[in-house]
């Protein structure tokens, strides 16, 4: 049985902290229907009710900017891997905040700014469902990896600011906007 709301409630807030990796959907007319697991630690954050965000690391494309840009909807699904069994999808709209935009101090001030951020999704919750989740197995964390952070930590800045300008397009040919910035973040 499913059960709907039109915001995250303290329930949602406190299975959400507990959740080591995040799902999101986009899609856009005629294009494929991006789905990207995401899962370094703190980069998801509860703004408030109707308002989450999550950090984006520069990676193998940028289809969740691209739909997004031309679309505006996203759903975010996590999986409760502990008990008890739930399954929490959050229905929005988002939109790409790089660090040349309004608004971008506001959002990165709610995370540790990593090497290779990208931009951070701004999402205005539309709906939350939860279901009941009891056909996904019990499953322990064993480690978070490191690889992306590390490959980001090695890259010259100018050479990741060149590639970053270089991703100019979704797979679908969907304008995105590359950030100019080399954020360093912390050690």
């Amino acid at each position: 049985m499913s059960d709907f709301t039109d915001h995250l409630t303290a329930d949602h807030m406190a299975m959400i902290e507990r959740q080591s990796v995040f799902f999101v959907a986009t899609a856009a007319a005629d294009a494929r229907i991006n789905l990207s697991p995401k899962g370094l630690a703190d980069t998801f954050a509860v703004l408030s009710p109707k308002r989450i965000a999550y950090l984006d690391l520069g990676g193998s494309g940028n289809e969740t900017h691209a739909h997004l840009s031309v679309d505006g909807r996203i759903t975010v699904m996590m999986c409760n891997f502990q008990q008890p069994a739930l399954i929490l999808r959050i229905y929005g709209r988002g939109q790409p905040v790089l660090p040349a935009d309004p608004g971008w101090d506001e959002l990165a001030r709610h995370f540790t700014l990593l090497p290779g951020t990208r931009q951070i999704f701004d999402i205005a919750v539309d709906s939350v469902q939860t279901s009941c989740g009891w056909g996904v197995p019990v499953m322990s964390l064993e480690k978070e990896r490191d690889t992306m952070v590390k490959w980001h930590v090695q890259k010259d800045p100018e050479a990741w600011v060149k590639l970053a300008q270089s991703r100019t397009k979704s797979i679908d040919g969907i304008p995105t906007r590359p950030t100019d910035r080399f954020i360093p973040g912390e050690q």
